[in-house]
């Protein structure tokens, strides 16, 4: 009979022991562990020091008696091991609660020893205010002291997992929190640039950040402590809690000669042997291979110690299993947003030799968790790192308040067994509006790298404005969105106009395009491009992205206390009630902000709207709104999973910001041009050009015959019935085959019309038609006469829009003249 002895219970150590009574009956397993609990959810302490878990027992996950009855394992709880003698093939025991000392023989022995938080000799560090949050006793210990004893601040030492995590707990328990990280970003295995939308994102909870900047002492004053920062700053708190890494429990192993590496951590074949052949080692303790890169590393997390020791249980029951590495993957909730990683970053990319462009590339895109027009869908920001020539992928990361969990695990399946971007534009995923899009974010990431690959697009760095101050920052979103926020020294086209206004950019700059979160930037790009721009590249993430990164988080070292559910203070009878209510549910970027625009402008003076948005973007764009029009914003709150904004028209507020008021008065100008006569088309295009001339807004909405003047002049190969087909052949194809409507004189009157426009000067039709192009002028081809005449979207020319008579009609509304040629 084989005996078992397994060091260390938790993840790696109980889930061994489990496995290897289902394989094997007739072992005899001992399981030592030397604090009370075998078994300990220990990813949820800190949701149970801030309540959101509400009793201890739910983090037991097995009890020794349970684990005794199902699986027939010894349990010895509060049973230290002191030493190891690999000779007599026997361990040293203390138990705990009597201080007796005992010695146990073993067969094979299995270390799960895990690790423990570090604390490192800080002056001040054995404050009793100073605590580490490890084991159950430990939250139970913070819990208590946060809930009866009055404690009204806290400073976390630490940007990782659990720091971020505690430090949502306290903070949602009514704390003042504070968090200090000597390097410059929270969140190590993000990237800076995507850690930014978390420091922006912990600010906006009330959380002050001290990045960059480490602890160099501690002082107890007997109320709080007061901690010293390396930079001379000080933060005091009642109440700190050291989260700045673990180390290895390995000195059992160390000292019984077993081999370590330099950080202590055991080191094990790909059977999880260590250099004793009846020695294995599994969990936080151990180094592991990594995946990615090969090589040596170690990763403390739950999921890869559950698998090693399944595996070592496995190979003790005499299977040739083996660990293939550990890429990392791991999730964590900061608030409102969920931030995901696996496989290497780019920093670490960057350390290893690998050059952007030569060894590796990046994309960065924004997508929704679901299809848009479904309430609910909430944008998530996915960064992808992959080789050169597509085959490997070498890492994600996302950011995002929905589905970011399932879009980081399956890229993490495609990077373990192997693929490459390709493999990412293949997968089948699930899709129903509620859950994803047709084209899913993971595949969207595929498309948009192998764009990359295939020099379809290029994506600039996102501090491509301070590494590359010459580069244009070509902005094609439209103008109401720039009210919500305007780019810094940016070009503004948008993007209907880009074609007419191309001579306004100077192709031998680098141009770089930016839209709200990248799709319109893109085409903007490819529109460049294939317009002999050579330098063109797309702002990764959109203008949202370049908001988070670029606008820094400000320090709140005084954050007033978040309140309780039955603290909140009760809705101001102040507040105005809403006349308008408008529901953009659902509507993304920048649909919330233009829906608002158009709302105010049909609202009378001091009336308020009340906007519902799903976007949590939204709370900004409002508010900069706002400030930008003058029309005051009274309350801005969340209500359940919605972002609420009231919006006074105009206002009486004596708060409110001078600027420009969003007024009723109609001032464009639309055009119904029904002729394809030369002479009235002509008119028609005199007129609409003049009146951009003098800023006015202008439509031309073409139905009928006037929709042979957009006609392309060459046949296009577009699919069309018998019918179509002949209809088509009858009518003009383009401006230059139009007739004057009379003289024509079998076409002669038309050829002097022509003659004595070019002698006097007088711009041609098709110059007429671009110059209304590169003005801005909106040209509607109505849909329902394309139909009707057999026209296809194909056959017309660049810069026309398609749209019914809604679309003009809501034009005409707000215009003060409408003309019928």
């Amino acid at each position: 009979m084989r005996k078992v002895v397994i060091v260390g219970g938790v993840a790696g150590g109980a889930s061994c022991a489990a496995r290897l009574r289902r394989l094997d009956e007739s072992a005899q397993i001992v399981l030592l562990e030397r604090g009370p609990y075998i078994s300990y959810a220990n990813c949820g302490l800190p949701y149970y020091v801030g309540d959101t878990i509400k009793t201890e027992s739910a983090l037991l996950l097995q009890t020794p008696e349970a684990m005794h009855q199902k699986f027939n394992v010894d349990v010895r709880v509060k049973n230290e091991v002191l030493s190891l003698d690999r000779a007599k093939k026997a361990v040293q025991i203390k138990r705990l609660d009597t201080g007796e000392v005992y010695e146990e023989s073993y067969d094979t022995l299995v270390l799960s020893t895990g690790s423990s938080p570090l604390r490192p000799k800080i002056p001040g560090i054995d404050s009793p205010r100073i605590e580490t949050l490890w084991t159950v006793p430990d939250a139970a210990r913070i819990r208590d002291t946060v809930r009866t004893k009055g404690i009204r601040s806290a400073a976390v030492i630490g940007g990782g997992f659990i720091g971020l995590e505690m430090a949502e707990n306290l903070r949602e328990a009514g704390l003042e929190v504070s968090i200090v990280e000597m390097q410059n970003q929270v969140m190590a295995p993000l990237d800076y640039e995507m850690a930014q939308l978390l420091h922006e994102h912990l600010t906006e909870n009330g959380v002050a950040l001290h990045l960059g900047d480490g602890v160099a002492s501690f002082a107890d004053n007997g109320q709080a402590v007061s901690i010293t920062l390396k930079s001379s700053k000080t933060v005091s708190a009642e109440l700190v809690l050291l989260a700045i890494g673990v180390r290895p429990n390995s000195e059992l192993a160390k000292n019984a000669g077993l081999t370590v590496n330099v950080r202590g951590g055991i080191v094990t074949d790909a059977h999880l042997r260590t250099s004793d052949p009846a020695i294995y080692a599994v969990g936080d303790v151990t180094e592991v291979e990594d995946l990615v890169f090969g090589g040596s590393t170690m990763v403390p997390l739950a999921g890869p110690a559950n698998k090693q020791g399944r595996m070592a249980a496995d190979n003790i029951a005499g299977a040739d299993e083996t660990y293939r590495g550990t890429q990392g993957t791991s999730v964590a909730k900061v608030f409102d947003l969920t931030a995901a990683s696996t496989g290497a970053n780019e920093k670490t990319l960057q350390k290893r030799g690998l050059t952007r462009g030569k060894d590796y590339e990046v994309v960065t895109i924004t997508q929704n968790s679901h299809a848009g027009y479904y309430p609910g869908a909430l944008p998530m920001t996915l960064k992808l790192l992959f080789s050169t020539d597509g085959k490997k992928l070498f890492g994600a990361q996302i950011v995002g308040r929905d589905g970011v969990d399932k879009r980081i695990d399956t890229i993490a399946a495609v990077l373990r067994l192997g693929g490459g971007v390709r493999d990412l534009t293949e997968l089948e995923l699930a899709y129903a509006p509620p859950y994803s899009s047709a084209k899913d974010p993971v595949n969207m990431a595929g498309f948009t790298a192998e764009n990359v690959l295939r020099g379809k697009v290029r994506f600039a760095d996102w501090n491509v404005t301070e590494k590359e101050p010459d580069a244009v920052l070509l902005d094609v979103r439209e103008d109401a969105e720039l009210l919500a926020y305007s780019l810094p020294n940016a070009v503004h086209i948008p993007l209907g106009q880009l074609r007419g206004r191309l001579k306004e950019l100077d192709s031998g700059k680098p141009i770089v395009t930016v839209c709200a979160i990248g799709v319109r930037a893109y085409n903007a790009a490819r529109i460049l491009m294939q317009h002999g721009f050579q330098n063109v590249r797309v702002y990764p993430g959109g203008a949202r992205f370049y908001r988070s990164t670029h606008e820094q988080p400000a320090v709140q070292p005084e954050a007033a206390p978040k309140p309780t559910a039955a603290a909140a203070p009760a809705k101001s009878t102040a507040v105005p009630s809403a006349s308008v209510r408008l529901d953009c549910c659902g509507l993304q970027c920048p649909g919330p902000i233009m829906k608002v625009y158009e709302a105010m402008k049909a609202m009378q003076e001091g009336q308020v709207l009340e906007v519902t948005a799903s976007d949590p973007g939204f709370v900004k764009d409002i508010a900069a709104w706002c400030r930008r029009t003058g029309n005051p914003l009274i309350e801005n709150t969340k209500r359940g999973s919605d972002f609420v904004s009231l919006v006074q028209k105009g206002g009486t507020a004596p708060t409110a910001p001078a600027g420009p008021l969003v007024r009723d008065t109609p001032q464009g100008k639309t055009l119904i041009v029904f002729s394809g006569d030369l002479d009235k088309v002509l008119a028609s295009f005199i007129i609409a050009n003049g009146a951009a001339a003098m800023g006015r807004p202008v439509t031309m909405f073409f139905t009928f015959w006037g929709l042979t003047v957009l006609r392309k002049s060459k046949k296009q190969p577009v699919q069309k019935t018998l019918v179509e087909s002949l209809f088509g052949n009858l009518l003009p194809r383009g401006s230059k085959k139009l007739r004057l409507s009379r003289m024509n004189m079998g076409g002669m009157g038309t050829a002097m019309m022509k003659k004595i426009m070019r002698d006097k000067n007088v711009s041609s039709l098709e110059e007429l038609i671009q110059q209304a192009i590169r003005q801005g002028i909106k040209i509607v081809a109505c849909t329902m006469s394309m139909d009707v005449m057999g026209i296809k979207a194909e056959e017309l020319i660049d810069g026309v829009e398609l749209g019914g008579v809604g679309a003009y009609l809501g034009d005409a509304e707000e215009s003060n003249v409408n003309l019928f040629i």
